[in-house]
């Protein structure tokens, strides 16, 4: 989108200022030191409904004041920021407050705030519309000085650090609208969560409308875990393992069977791997959360049709080219139809 190095350093401030301008209402920016060592790349992706800029510059503020938001575009935005290089400072509701990497940093396009670094800094923002994230700007400014007080914060951020992984390759997926509804289902859940008492009706229907992907993202995170269970699942989403069952059908989603896939796809690259070539099956299945060899080997065959053992030889036996693959010798491994509807 914008990179100052293919610029004149006389021109690199205007450059710069339509840039941001043109993601953004208007703004105050103030560089450090704009005629000899200003520079600045900013790339962005749309993922879904989602905008993602990544900029990386040297030091400057932009300062945002009533009069900025007065001139508003016609759909306003609220961004989430991580900040990945320097020490960033904000003012935003009255408060000041330093952002490093492990913050979330909230900002409503409709209330004056503050904010910058100084020497060079890097950060990350998604921008999602005000009227589909569907919180107050009242609500935004309370949550946004004490995000960290919702134990929400760190299934937030760590959702964000696995978008921006690699966002070029989410752009183009086909699951990216639903990647970019969970998204901002988890923003709404974090901001009322943190902007209101626990106890209050309105958490609690968020909270309720992200319970899926919270409960999937926990899963996900436990995956290798034994004994990672439907009770467990439900004790830590402080639920009962009858709401967990009735939440996740509703969402079409089988838990166990879900469980047991996503576990036989793990195996299946770990076999799959020169690199663990040396590692026994039996230490295959408890890296991948099998607490049974036997167990394993019945599921993986029930699955692909083969034994662990067959995978392995079959995808590491060096290949030969030859004109009728059918003469060779070898087999296709089906794809996996989904495990047995029994449960681990």
């Amino acid at each position: 989108m914008l990179d100052l190095e293919n610029f004149a350093p006389r021109d690199r401030v205007d450059a710069f200022h339509h840039a941001m301008t043109d993601t953004s209402v208007p703004n105050d920016i103030v560089h450090e030191a704009p005629e000899s060592g200003m520079h600045a790349r900013i790339e962005g992706w749309r993922v879904g409904g989602l905008d993602l800029f990544d900029m990386r510059c040297s030091g400057f503020e932009v300062r945002r004041t009533a009069r900025h938001v007065r001139g508003h575009r016609d759909r306003p935005v609220v961004s989430v920021s991580l900040q990945t290089r320097g020490v960033h400072r904000a003012e935003q509701a009255g408060g000041r407050f330093i952002l490093g990497p492990e913050d979330i940093c909230v900002f409503h396009e409709l209330a004056p705030r503050t904010y910058g670094w100084s020497g060079h800094g890097a950060s990350q923002a998604i921008t999602m519309d005000m009227e589909y994230l569907g919180v107050p700007v009242d609500t935004v400014l309370r949550a946004s000085v004490r995000l960290r007080a919702s134990p929400l914060h760190d299934l937030l951020l760590g959702h964000l650090r696995a978008l921006w992984r690699d966002p070029g390759r989410l752009e183009a997926d086909p699951g990216a609208a639903a990647l970019a509804n969970a998204t901002t289902e988890l923003v709404r859940a974090l901001l009322t969560s943190a902007a209101h008492d626990e106890r209050d009706r309105q958490v609690r229907a968020a909270m309720d409308s992200s319970l899926v992907a919270r409960i999937m993202a926990y899963a996900r995170r436990h995956l290798t875990d034994p004994d990672l269970s439907p009770e467990r699942i439900a004790v830590e989403h402080a639920i009962s393992k009858r709401q967990l069952y009735v939440v996740l059908g509703r969402a079409g989603i089988r838990l166990e069977q879900w469980l047991i896939g996503e576990r036989l796809d793990a195996a299946c690259r770990l076999l799959a791997s020169p690199r663990h070539a040396a590692l026994p099956v039996s230490a295959v299945a408890t890296r991948c959360g099998f607490t049974s060899p036997s167990h394993f080997t019945r599921r993986f065959r029930e699955a692909y049709g083969v034994t662990p053992s067959e995978w392995r030889r079959h995808r590491l036996r060096p290949r030969v080219p030859v004109a009728d693959e059918s003469a060779s010798g070898e087999f296709t491994v089906p794809r996996r139809a989904g495990p047995a509807s029994h449960s681990e």
